[in-house]
């Protein structure tokens, strides 16, 4: 097996995302479980850009033992040294140092020649060398370098004692085929890249992080930089989860390729830095977002249901979630309504689920999500229909700060339908006077209960009630969108059960 080394730069590129800033504390809870995740290298920071960042450097190298804790230094003596200082520590430190070498770079940021950023390369790696036996150069915006003068400046710096060469898209303009080839030219024209390790650093500005990385692998790099959740500069890094995930999936494409992560602990990984960042996962997110492992096609849950790789190409449970979720909607069909309710502890002849999946419907029009409380109402009200005898048809109700609350009733008895309206001191107190009028029966309201099952705007509204009649005092429960009409449902049903008692 070769195994991909999984360099983490959460807490180095990944803490540059705009609007992100990590304390100490922060970066030591996130490095734990970066840990616990099985990464190769933790990236932990670039010291000499902040005493805060020195001291969190210097922290995470005392504390936390396992990968290999790697600092970032521009290729200036003062950065490595201050880097060294940070990383000494660790039991297996790495200096991480480098410059640009597309002309780009050349021209424009640091205004000098070729031969003057290839001296400044070779210079800055034996320092760090004389400091630290693990150094990683990286040839900033190598992907939009000229290959030739790439691989002479990466000759020189093997040369000078680099362990690995890090290859970045910096700019995230390669394309996979792109970026494949160079790492190919690269490996069969370096002299002396036998004795190092390659390494790819890719950005997603063109969202092709992930691809181009593992094209780099599929042309013999073997080691990626990545982040969690996929985090940094501008579009971000290539994302660690993504990566991993398709190296361990595709295994008819990678072979006998490998990491070292435990992808149980992703998910854990993944709600951390999301929760100490404040960067939410957006929910169509690769693998960890809430909707990766949801399904809400009737078409999907159907076939998800029947044989779960019909529509799922990974093992929720492998990244560390609890299972597949099947998202009750208004495209749900039959098969995951049937389920749901099984999973609740109902079951149902077809008849019932037949009666039932149209008021689902119902429902689900009015509702983005038909969640477990929702569902229990339904069958809650199909119950009540085998004792119904007045069941409500039709609903109209006006108020407002100047005018007469009024109430508009139309009810349902057998075949003979009733409609008759009431005036009261509010829109609930006129349907109530209005449903005395029709079904004949002058109760007394006890109680009246009224709470939200569900939450949103959207959420159910549920109305419980008490009423009196005859020294008997009967409860009755309704639910709706709409709180008028689950007040009108809630007194009814309590007349239901009065009527069918007598």
């Amino acid at each position: 097996m070769h195994t991909i080394i999984i360099f983490d730069t959460t807490l180095r590129d990944g803490e540059q995302s705009p609007g992100t800033k990590l304390n100490l504390e922060e970066k030591l809870k996130i490095a734990k479980q970066l840990r616990k995740l099985g990464v190769d290298i933790i990236e932990a920071g670039f010291p000499i850009s902040s005493p805060e960042d020195f001291e969190a450097v210097k922290r995470i190298s005392q504390e936390i033992e396992g990968p290999i804790i790697c600092g970032l230094s521009r290729a200036i003596q003062k950065d490595i040294d201050t880097c060294w200082q940070a990383i000494k520590f660790a039991k297996r430190p790495r200096i991480h140092t480098g410059i640009g070498t597309s002309d780009i770079h050349i021209k424009y940021k640091f205004r000098k020649t070729r031969s003057q950023i290839l001296k400044i390369a070779v210079d800055a790696v034996r320092f760090a060398k004389s400091r630290c036996k693990d150094v990683e150069f990286f040839a900033e915006d190598a992907g939009r370098s000229d290959p030739a003068y790439l691989c002479e400046v990466l000759e020189a710096v093997i040369e000078a004692g680099a362990t690995v060469l890090n290859i970045p898209d910096t700019t995230g303009y390669s394309t996979p085929e792109e970026f494949g080839t160079l790492i190919k030219h690269i490996k069969g024209n370096v002299r002396g890249i036998e004795n190092v390790t390659v390494s790819v650093h890719c950005h997603n500005d063109l969202g092709l992080a992930t691809a181009n990385a593992l094209a780099g692998v599929k042309n013999g790099a073997r080691q990626i930089e990545c982040t969690i959740n996929g985090i940094g500069e501008r579009a971000g890094n290539t994302s660690l989860e993504e990566v991993v995930m398709a190296i361990k999936t595709r295994h008819d494409l990678f072979g006998d390729i490998t990491t070292n992560i435990h992808t149980k602990e992703i998910f854990k990984a993944s709600k951390l830095v999301s929760l100490l960042t404040g960067f939410p996962v957006p929910p169509n997110k690769a693998v960890v977002g809430s909707n990766a492992f949801a399904h809400s096609s009737g078409i999907h849950q159907d076939g998800v249901l029947k044989e779960r790789t019909t529509y799922e190409i990974m093992k929720p449970e492998d990244v560390g979630i609890e299972g597949s979720a099947i998202i009750l909607t208004a495209r749900s069909g039959r098969h995951a309504l049937r389920h749901r309710f099984e999973q609740l502890g109902y079951k149902m002849a077809k008849e019932q689920l037949d009666s039932i999946y149209g008021k689902f419907l119902e429902l689900a029009d009015k509702k983005k999500e038909i969640f477990d409380e929702d569902l229990e109402v339904l069958m809650e009200d199909e119950m009540a229909m085998a004792h119904e005898t007045w069941r409500l048809e039709y609903l109209h109700t006006i108020g407002g700060t100047k005018t007469i609350p009024t109430a508009t009733v139309k009810l349902k008895k057998g075949e003979k339908i009733i409609q008759d309206a009431a005036c009261g001191d509010g829109p609930v107190d006129a349907c109530y006077k209005t449903i005395d009028r029709i079904v004949g029966i002058n109760c007394k309201l006890l109680e009246y209960n009224l709470r939200a099952l569900t939450g949103g705007k959207e959420a159910m509204g549920e109305v419980t009630v008490k009423i009196e009649f005859r020294h008997k005092v009967i409860a009755g429960r309704g639910a709706s969108t709409d709180i008028i009409e689950a007040s009108a449902k809630a007194y009814l049903n309590a007349i239901n059960k009065l009527i069918y008692q007598r």
